[in-house]
C-alpha cells in the first residue's frame, strides 16, 4: 500500500494517531521536501517517529517517482506530506501513476493552510479561488493570478495567495552547465508579495481596457505567518502598509489573504484586532462597508 500521510502545519506532534502507526509499521518513509515546509527539522522527526525519514525533492517526486513506488505491491510506503496529501497537484500525479502499477492507495488528512487561515477570523465559506505568487525576476512577472483575484473579487470574496518558496533551486547558468550547486532556500514574504500584487495592478491599468482596477493600495489584507504554529501571527492593513509589515511576522512561511467587499462586519471586528493602524483600519472598513470602494 502506498499511504499519503498529512503531517499538518507545525512540528513532528501534528501528525494523526493513525498517520503516526502508518508511519511507524512502514517498510520506508518519505518526506515530500518542496511543496512546503514544518516548522521544525527533519531530524525531529525522525526521533518522534522513531523512523529514518528520506527526503523526496521535486526531481525525485516528479520524475523518479519509480524509487517510491519500488516494491509497494508488496510493503507498505509512507509519503509524507505538509499540510494535506492533496494539497498540491504533485500529489494526485503520484497517485495517478501508483494506479497505473496497480498499486494500492490510501491517504489520511490533515489541516492545510486551506482550512487553517480561518484563524485569521474570516469565514471560509467566503473565500474564492486560491492562487500562487511566485518570485518575479527581471524578465518574468507572470501575472496570471491578477485575473483569479478578479474573479474572486466581482463576486465579493476573499482570495488566499501561497507564497513562492524556493527548495533545491538552482541558478540558470548552473542548470545549462550541469552543474549540480543548488542556491540557497528562499522564502517569500507577504512584503514581497503585496509589492509584487501592487506593480502587476499598475502594469494592468496602465494597458488600459479595463485590465486594471482589481485592487488598489487602500484594499483591505490580511498577512499570515506560520500558521498552525506555536509563534503563529497575523498582522492586517492595507496592501500599501503590508508591503512593510515583513518585521512583524517574522520568520516563514507567510500568507496573504485580500479581503472580498462582501466581508461581514464580524469579520471585520476580528480582523481589527490584528491592524497595523486600527484608525486606518475603520477608515477604510467603512468604505468598504458602504460599498465606495
Amino acid at each position: 500500500m502506498l499511504y499519503l500521510i498529512g503531517l499538518g502545519l507545525s512540528d513532528e506532534t501534528d501528525i494523526t494517531v493513525k498517520g503516526l502507526s502508518v508511519v511507524k509499521s512502514a517498510s520506508r518513509v518519505y518526506l515530500e521536501a518542496y511543496t512546503s515546509i514544518l516548522l521544525v527539522d527533519k531530524t525531529i522527526l525522525e526521533k518522534y517517529y522513531g523512523r529514518e525519514v528520506i527526503l523526496a525533492d521535486r526531481e525525485m517526486v516528479e520524475s523518479s517517482s519509480d524509487e517510491i513506488l519500488a516494491g509497494v505491491q508488496e510493503v507498505d510506503v509512507a509519503f509524507l506530506v505538509v499540510g494535506d496529501p492533496f494539497g498540491a497537484t504533485t500529489h494526485t500525479d503520484l497517485v495517478l501513476r501508483a494506479r497505473e502499477l496497480g498499486i494500492k492507495i490510501s491517504s489520511i488528512p490533515n489541516a492545510s493552510i486551506m482550512s487553517a487561515i480561518g484563524a485569521a477570523g474570516l469565514q471560509l465559506y467566503n473565500f474564492g479561488q486560491t492562487v500562487s505568487m511566485v518570485f518575479f525576476t527581471d524578465n518574468w512577472k507572470p501575472a496570471s493570478f491578477h485575473d483569479r483575484i478578479r474573479e474572486n473579487r466581482t463576486i465579493g470574496l476573499h482570495t488566499l495567495v501561497l507564497l513562492d518558496i524556493k527548495v533545491k533551486e538552482q541558478s540558470p547558468e548552473n542548470m545549462m552547465r550541469g552543474r549540480n550547486i543548488f542556491e540557497p532556500p528562499r522564502y517569500m514574504t507577504v512584503g514581497q508579495c503585496a509589492r509584487q500584487m501592487l506593480e502587476i495592478e499598475e502594469m494592468k491599468t496602465a494597458e488600459g481596457e479595463g485590465k486594471g482596477g482589481v485592487y488598489t493600495e487602500e484594499s483591505l489584507a490580511i498577512g499570515a505567518a506560520r500558521v498552525g504554529g506555536k509563534t503563529e501571527k497575523f498582522v492586517s492593513g492595507t496592501l500599501k502598509e503590508l508591503c512593510d509589515a515583513d518585521e512583524a511576522l517574522g520568520d516563514p512561511l507567510h500568507s496573504l489573504v485580500l479581503l472580498g467587499r462582501r466581508t461581514h462586519e464580524l469579520e471585520s471586528d476580528y480582523v481589527r484586532e490584528f491592524a497595523v493602524d486600527k484608525e486606518n483600519w475603520d477608515r477604510i472598513w467603512k468604505r468598504y462597508y458602504d460599498g465606495e470602494q
